[in-house]
């Protein structure tokens, strides 16, 4: 069938979404947990995601299963912006893995591999989290805190317009997004509530218009801290929306999917710890129900102090 022809036009604006790692679909505990100002946080990740694809039941695709590594480099860094605690950080992945299945009588094997789109997150607290020094953020104590940020991810990734699935999307996504974490003793609470915007692809397989509806994102986290960075969290998150449009003509992939996972992150020494993830999806209306295992290492320092001239 040529390029602009419904069925594998369709199958794979599903696959693209489902296949690759997808930023709405990630569980963050302790996304808004303050920070001391000067705090620096350089990492690497790694996670891989197996499992189905669900469909359409009226659409002529059965068996489909994605297989997908991903691995990483990220920084952040803390700052104090109007006297409130303040992040800044990026996200460059790497991308590799296979996306198989029947359409038909015909079953189709599709492998990629390349550089992802890359991430900028900014977050800021506005109630609670005041700017402190690594001293005075020691001697706290902890109390409720609010915040808000912003995630943009650019068209960095390898994206060819004559292929259907590539490891970038070829367009920019935004997330403004709401958090609010409250500590318990020695649990922590958290909810965050955002909505994912999208620009528009204009060369989509040959040359086709691709859009796609916001989707929105909420995620809430229950973690227990045995001791100071020693912690394991409970996961949730629901995603919904995102139908996309091709050419004009609406693709049958609303999305109303929720995942569950867990989160241990363990201490090594004063500058390195390593955080453990395992994430399945639990409800999977359209897309990915997709197991993932995940683990990233993370070396941290603090900037050193400006040094005070003598008057």
């Amino acid at each position: 069938m040529r390029p602009g022809s419904a069925g594998p036009t369709l199958l794979l604006v599903l696959a693209v979404g489902a296949a690759l790692p997808a930023r709405a679909q990630q569980l963050e505990p302790r996304a808004y947990s303050p920070a001391p100002v000067g705090a620096n946080f350089f990492g690497a990740a790694y996670a891989n995601s197996q499992g189905d694809v669900v469909f359409d039941p009226s659409l002529p695709f059965k068996n489909v299963s994605a297989n997908v590594n991903t691995a990483g480099l990220f920084y952040s860094g803390t700052l104090g912006l109007w006297g409130r605690g303040a992040s800044l950080g990026a996200s460059l992945p790497y991308s590799w893995g296979v996306i198989q299945g029947d359409v038909g009588e015909t079953f189709n094997r599709i492998t990629r591999s390349g550089l992802g789109d890359a991430g900028i997150r900014f977050a800021c607290n506005i109630v609670g989290g005041p700017a402190l020094s690594p001293k005075e953020f020691a001697a706290r104590k902890p109390t409720t805190t609010f915040g808000a940020s912003l995630t943009v991810t650019a068209p960095t990734g390898q994206y060819d317009g004559a292929k259907l699935i590539n490891i970038g999307t070829n367009r920019w996504a935004f997330k403004p997004e709401l958090g609010v974490s409250q500590p318990l003793g020695k649990f922590w609470l958290e909810f965050y509530a955002g909505v994912w915007f999208f620009t528009t692809n204009h060369d989509f397989f040959g040359g086709q218009t691709r859009q796609q509806d916001p989707m929105a994102a909420v995620q809430a986290h229950l973690s227990y801290t045995f001791i100071p960075r020693l912690w394991l969290a409970l996961d949730g998150t629901w995603y919904g929306g995102g139908e996309t449009t091709v050419d004009g003509v609406a693709g049958a992939d609303r999305q109303n999917n929720s995942r569950v996972g867990l989160t241990l992150a363990v201490p090594v020494s004063k500058a390195h710890a390593l955080k453990f993830g395992y994430a399945r999806g639990a409800t999977t209306r359209i897309g990915a129900k997709l197991d993932t295992i995940s683990v990233a290492w993370q070396f941290l320092w603090f900037n050193r102090p400006k040094a005070v001239k003598a008057q």
